[in-house]
């Protein structure tokens, strides 16, 4: 990885939202945008957003099954990108705005109160920890 690369890398990761993102996908694994919209209280049009800037750094792989997109942070590749990755794991422990987010995260999936972000009650499939893949259903 060239020099050039890692400072992508890092302006990526220097926006709070994707930083936010990041963290999240770090701590929980596998996720559908609208539990990473639900857990940052941002629109799922502007977490897509940010996660297409993190998609085309490299930094996250998404699959889509369906209208659903799940998406996970990409393997590192190199020792930079490992270093980055516990860096995001550190985030995730003791950043007191993502222990935020991650509490959002965990109260509930999108839809079992009714809406999430204007779009159907129920419409994530589960996901499971991170490393575990998805659920079957």
């Amino acid at each position: 990885m060239n020099t050039e690369r890692q400072a992508e890398t890092l302006k990526v990761l220097g926006d709070a939202t994707r930083l936010r993102l990041a963290a999240l996908l770090a701590a929980k694994g596998e996720v559908c945008v609208c539990r990473l919209a639900e857990a940052l209280g941002e629109p799922d049009f502007k977490v897509s957003r940010h996660l297409a800037v993190m998609r085309a750094a490299g930094l996250v792989e998404v699959d889509r099954h369906g209208v659903w997109k799940y998406y996970r942070l990409a393997k590192p590749a190199t020792s930079f990108h490992a270093a980055v990755l516990s860096l995001l794991l550190a985030c995730a422990k003791e950043c007191e705005g993502i222990q935020a987010d991650l509490a959002r995260f965990d109260e509930r999936r999108c839809g079992e109160d009714g809406p999430a972000q204007g779009g159907p009650a129920g419409r994530c499939k589960p996901v499971v920890a991170a490393g575990q893949g998805r659920a079957k259903g």
